[in-house]
């Protein structure tokens, strides 16, 4: 493979389908690949784990760097807003704040609706010979758990996904004309949303312990609160870093476990590999494989010298199965211990909603295969063909075999 000319602005439907071969042959031959707009790719787990931990040295502040991307518009209002693109103080501020909504006893209090969530979406499927994993149920699950959290009424939440798609889109290493037009559409439609969404929420307040934008409006235990615009971007951040990987987790695990019968059985016989299994999954098809930061400093990593001011991407999906970390990393192993992986980054960037999605990729995937465990996938899945944000769009599945 001709590692030299891997661009992740000319990204082929090849890679797009199945990008390990590349990151193999990067991380073996090219760990630290510069790229043609001066940029570095790194792809192994050791490079990684640094600089998500040096937040001194590799910022992740997306002010400068999304300017030329997006211009003064919706989407660069939102994104150098949101909790992932921000470096302390404010990091730290708005995730204290966003994080004491998602304790662990709140998110155990929403057990039991996830699993009524997720068995009202087996009933229907019950009823049914064929369906799609993703629409009929990986994507539905996240959506409504996020909409719970922030008090959606069930009527107003078909937007959501729609406007979840159009904005993480936008994200993508090459952005066309068309997916910065509906990612911003999507954003200004949004937040005019929110802002009724909130009035209402002032005006009667919910559960604190159970509504998290009711929690978001309060000041924390040091009497700080969110600014209107914090809030409002951050319950667009709530939602897009709640669902499409979400959604992608649960795909991508069902489709896995379809592909690997003998790791599908393990799961059918030891129900209790369910957590564990998610981790794997996690590794394996990791939903978000690109990450990024930018150098605040003259910095060198794997002998590469890079100035101040410099890109960064951080290859999650390679470094995910990096063999110096992972023994046989391109083996499906449900049972997999340990499992250092990086999907959900680490150091202080590590996700605020971790532990929710685990916990909704054990449910579902769990309570999927104990209902059809015979289910077959009917022709092959379609790709979802993101680079960043790795899934289906489309999984056509017989369920009972």
């Amino acid at each position: 493979m001709d590692v030299g000319s891997f661009d992740l602005s000319h990204l082929t439907p090849g890679f797009l389908a199945d990008p390990y071969p590349t990151y193999r042959a990067l991380r073996e031959r090219v760990p630290v690949k510069r790229m043609p707009d001066g940029s570095l790719f790194l792809t192994r787990h050791a490079d990684l784990s640094r600089v998500y931990r040096d937040t001194q040295s590799f910022s992740s502040d997306k002010a400068v760097e999304f300017r030329p991307k997006f211009g003064d518009t919706p989407l660069y209002a939102h994104h150098t807003m949101s909790l992932v693109f921000n470096d302390p103080p404010r990091h730290s501020r708005v995730r204290r704040l966003i994080a004491g909504a998602l304790t662990p006893r709140a998110i155990a209090g929403m057990e039991a609706g996830l699993v009524a969530v997720v068995d009202g979406l087996l009933d229907g499927l019950a009823t049914r010979a064929q369906a799609d994993l993703i629409a009929d149920f990986a994507a539905a699950i996240p959506v409504e758990v996020i909409g719970n959290l922030l008090g959606v009424p069930a009527a107003e939440r078909e937007p959501l996904r729609r406007w979840s798609l159009a904005i993480l889109g936008a994200l993508e290493p090459v952005v066309t004309a068309e997916a910065a037009a509906r990612g911003n559409c999507a954003v200004t439609e949004f937040l005019a949303y929110l802002e009724t969404l909130v009035a209402g929420r002032r005006a009667q307040p919910g559960n604190p312990e159970r509504d998290v934008l009711t929690r978001l409006l309060q000041p924390d235990a040091a009497g700080e609160r969110l600014t209107e615009a914090e809030l409002l971007h951050n319950c667009i951040f709530l939602l897009n870093a709640g669902h499409e990987t979400t959604t992608n987790l649960i795909g991508n695990g069902l489709v896995a476990l379809a592909q690997h019968p003998a790791e599908r059985a393990r799961l059918l016989a030891d129900p209790g590999l369910g957590r564990s299994a998610v981790e794997e999954v996690l590794r394996f098809e990791s939903s978000n494989q690109l990450g990024n930061r930018i150098t605040t400093v003259p910095v060198e990593i794997g002998g590469v010298a890079c100035p101040a001011g410099t890109p960064v991407t951080l290859c999650i999906g390679a470094a995910n199965r990096d063999p110096e970390v992972f023994a046989d990393p391109d083996r499906f192993d449900i049972g997999r211990s340990p499992n250092r992986h990086l999907a959900f980054a680490a150091g202080i960037h590590q996700c605020v909603g971790m532990s929710l999605a685990r916990l909704e990729g054990a449910v579902a995937i769990g309570r999927f295969v104990a209902r059809f465990p015979r289910y077959a996938l009917d022709g092959a899945p379609a790709r979802g063909m993101r680079a960043r944000f790795r899934g289906f769009a489309c999984v056509p599945t017989t369920l009972n075999g």
